[in-house]
């Protein structure tokens, strides 16, 4: 049964990556944490490892594509009658199905960048929001990238969402103030299945030519999005922490 005293955490994309690190540490500082991606199996097995490691701390896992309504909508309805409330909601989730220039990009990848990436941050927040953040508060922490910070070749859509993301997160953090915080991490080049092609082969590299000398894991976001999504920053709203190995303090990397 969970812990009635304790926090619930929704994370999207929870069963890889930063949505899994996250998970696991949420997890560890006691939060129920509600995993949701679209793959079932792939959640119950990191709902299995989560309850392993943590036994005082209850876990849902609930498939759910991120860009659709009502799946979502189902995943949050399943929180609450769970739950009862929802506290905290990392909107992770997203896509990258086009690499290319921005004049040969086609509509319908066009799209399915936008519904995940941009339109889920909404769709989310609206649907925690409407559940249980109006009445009792919360925290919301959006994945962004440094890539909405920057130009590069062959991800410029991509980015684009994510400079939407972070755009929004401000819109997003007046609107909703002073009940919900809302703040983003802005990652750069991390150890991930999404950012395989931006580090396989290229590592070495990266390491010669980013500051801190290494490439970004998923337990470097998850601490800056914990420390976002609970009280140490309980004066922090539309901010977009940039977490990167210092690859933004240089003026390229050539």
């Amino acid at each position: 049964m969970p812990e009635q005293s304790a926090r619930t955490a929704i994370v999207t994309g929870a069963s890889r990556g930063i949505g899994k690190a996250t998970a696991e540490l949420l997890a560890a500082e006691g939060c129920n944490v509600v995993l949701t991606s679209r793959k079932q199996e792939a959640l119950d097995a990191v709902a299995a490892e989560l309850t392993e490691a943590y036994p005082n701390v209850d876990v849902l896992a609930h498939a759910a594509h991120a860009a659709e309504p009502d799946q979502a909508a189902g995943c949050v309805d399943a929180a609450m009658a769970r739950f009862g409330r929802i506290d905290v909601l990392v909107n992770n989730a997203g896509t990258n199905p086009y690499f290319g220039s921005l004049v040969d990009i086609d509509p319908e990848r066009a799209d399915k960048t936008v519904r995940l990436n941009q339109f889920g941050v909404v769709l989310w927040t609206q649907l925690v929001w409407k559940a249980s953040m109006a009445e009792h508060g919360g925290s919301i922490v959006n994945v962004a990238s440094v890539g909405g910070l920057l130009t590069e070749p062959g991800i410029g859509y991509y980015n684009a969402t994510k400079a939407a993301v972070i755009h929004l997160t401000r819109q997003l953090a007046q609107e909703l103030a002073p009940k919900v915080r809302v703040n983003a991490v802005a990652p750069g080049v991390v150890r991930t299945q999404l950012a395989r092609a931006l580090w396989e082969n290229h590592e070495e590299y990266l390491k010669e030519h980013l500051p801190l000398g290494r490439i970004g894991e998923p337990g470097d976001i998850a601490e800056a999005i914990g420390f976002l999504a609970g009280d140490k920053s309980s004066w922090m709203t539309g901010q977009t922490m940039v977490i990167d190995g210092g690859a933004t303090i240089r003026s390229s990397l050539t």
